[in-house]
């Protein structure tokens, strides 16, 4: 009985050492993604969607807009593609309620542009690609801290110029959308 005790005990002490290494190991791809941070050089700004619930963007959304708007007043020459199409139990499109979160904020109406169709990051990346002019490669994402890597792969894959400005995960999500990045990125990537 005393030995199954001790192996129980080794065998939970190594998975918990594995899962920690995993943590932090792709925890270094996760950090890479808010490199460099956007600096006002690219003219567009294509902000990734996330739930809303009814007409209420979560707080995942809401840190988005937060961020999207504070760097909108930091640098007015910036356009924002708001991207992010309506899914099941969202009254209204992501894309619709980052329109009304940034206006809220300050931004003007004329410096936003909506694409409102997409139900993935590639397709966020993909539909709001058709919105920049035909001859302009460079955008800043605004996402969520612990999705930025991931976004900017892909946008790199689409032959886009990215730079970073990261929304801060609410504390509540941190481990549950940290532990499903981490293995989004493993399984796209590490195939």
């Amino acid at each position: 009985m005393k030995f199954r005790v001790k192996r129980m005990y080794k065998v939970g002490f190594g998975i918990i050492s594995m899962l920690v290494v995993f943590w932090f190991s792709m925890g270094l791809f996760v950090a890479k993604g808010e490199r460099p941070l956007a600096n006002g050089k690219h003219p567009y700004v294509i902000v990734l969607g996330a739930g809303v619930k009814g007409e209420t963007p979560s707080l995942i959304l809401s840190n988005r807009i937060e961020a999207a708007a504070r760097y909108g007043k930091q640098f007015p020459d910036t356009t924002f593609i708001l991207s992010g199409g309506q899914g099941e139990g969202e009254a209204i499109s992501e894309a619709e309620a980052m329109r009304r979160g940034m206006i809220e904020a300050g931004i003007a109406e004329n410096r936003l542009l909506l694409e409102d169709q997409s139900t993935s990051t590639m397709e966020n990346l993909t539909f709001s690609k058709r919105l920049l002019p035909e001859s302009e490669t460079r955008v800043s994402i605004v996402t969520s801290d612990f999705h930025m890597y991931r976004a900017r792969k892909e946008a790199e894959q689409m032959n886009l110029t990215t730079d970073a400005i990261p929304a801060e995960t609410p504390l509540s999500g941190v481990l549950r959308y940290g532990m499903r990045e981490r293995v989004a990125i493993i399984v796209k990537y590490f195939q």
